[in-house]
């Protein structure tokens, strides 16, 4: 069986991590310095490494090269040559232990771990134990979680990951190191994307990577998954074919509804909203598509500076776009518009007529001009 991408192309050192700059920076001097901490939390938007950068922690404090070469030491990195760093990479770590906390929730789970904790490496130094969407405990398991967390032993290295950090008892918080995993830009993860076309030898068109990197809404994971799917299925990948597969219109699409929406063009708009519809595309996705676009057309109306953070989110022709739509709206009448298509998607999402509500949006917004 083929290797999934997003495994195949997993980083294997601190300074592979894309968009963690802060995290790499921190984890390096600790590993230099010998003082990688005994709890960890690594929060944030799923897909940004967090479960990634747990194993590379368990790689650095296992690392054989690091352990023998002060100079190699120096540079904060595992090897990826030794024993430990090549099974920790194959999944055939057995001191590494990872627990999804999704299935394995309940406090006898975590009474097994704590048994675990107790006993000594079987052959590594170190032995790390990394707790998936650990914010799904129960109550008990965290209550049982705490000592080990307060007192773990000197050979254990505990490693909590979660999307929502505040679900957590500030008990449980409080006793770990936390590093906060930022949403990664979408050039960063179109970058990434163009790489492994390059290295996988893929045909596809840079419009239908640009769709795929916009679709993962900032998660290295979902991008990846999503270009392995598209060329599983297609030899050659153009924008339009992955329109196609994944039900979803790229910028153009958006950005030319948009486009007719400011100009005011009630019989253009809801002629190209249909042509989209019986193309079979996800109306209610392109309704939370039109919604993001307008509220940064809207927002760089009200403060051009907010041009700089976009940047982050977006390239530089969709960007140019995007300045072009935001000198010709009217600010109050871009406000009644993303209000209207924000009540049409909450309708539709639950409506046997999708499109009926986004419709009557267009129309009640554009009736009056």
């Amino acid at each position: 069986m083929a290797l999934a991408m997003y495994r195949r192309y997993r980083p294997k050192t601190l300074g592979d991590l894309i968009g963690q700059e802060l995290v790499v920076e921190v984890l390096k001097n600790a590993a230099k310095e010998d003082k990688i901490a005994h709890a960890y939390l690594f929060y944030g938007p799923r897909g940004t490494g967090k479960t990634t950068t747990a194993r590379l922690v368990a790689k650095l404090v296992n690392c054989e090269t690091r352990a023998k070469d002060p100079k190699f030491k120096a540079e904060g990195e595992p090897c990826n040559k030794c024993r430990p760093c090549l099974e920790i990479d194959a999944g055939r770590g057995l001191d590494v232990v990872e627990i999804d906390a999704a299935s394995n929730r309940g406090i006898d789970e975590i009474r097994s771990l704590k048994e675990g904790v107790r006993l000594s490496p079987t052959s590594y130094k170190y032995k790390v134990f990394i707790i998936d969407e650990v914010h799904q405990l129960t109550k008990e398991a965290f209550n049982a979680l705490l000592k080990t967390l307060e007192e773990p032993p000197s050979h254990v290295v505990l490693i909590l990951a979660t999307t929502e950090a505040e679900k957590l008892p500030p008990t449980i918080t409080s006793r770990t190191q936390r590093f906060h995993f930022k949403r990664v830009p979408i050039a960063s993860v179109l970058e990434k994307l163009k790489k492994i076309v390059i290295e996988e030898k893929l045909k596809i068109d840079y419009a239908a990577l640009e769709l795929l990197a916009a679709a993962s809404e900032g998660s290295f994971r979902d991008a990846e998954s999503l270009l392995d799917q598209i060329v599983s299925l297609e030899s050659t990948a153009d924008l339009q074919a992955v329109e196609r597969i994944l039900g979803k219109v790229g910028f153009i699409r958006t950005s030319t509804l948009a486009d007719y929406l400011i100009n005011n063009n009630l019989p253009k708009s809801l002629e190209y909203l249909n042509q989209i519809y019986e193309a079979g595309f996800n109306v209610v996705q392109l309704t939370k598509d039109l919604i993001h676009y307008l509220r940064r057309v809207v927002a760089l109306k009200a403060d051009p500076a907010l041009e700089e953070v976009f940047r982050r989110e977006l390239i530089s022709d969709e960007i140019a776009e995007i300045k072009k739509q935001s000198q010709k709206v009217d600010l109050q009448q871009g406000i009644n518009l993303i209000k209207s298509l924000i009540r049409a998607y909450s309708e539709m999402r639950y409506s046997p007529f999708a499109i009926v509500p986004l419709e009557i949006a267009i129309i009640e917004n554009l009736k009056k001009i």
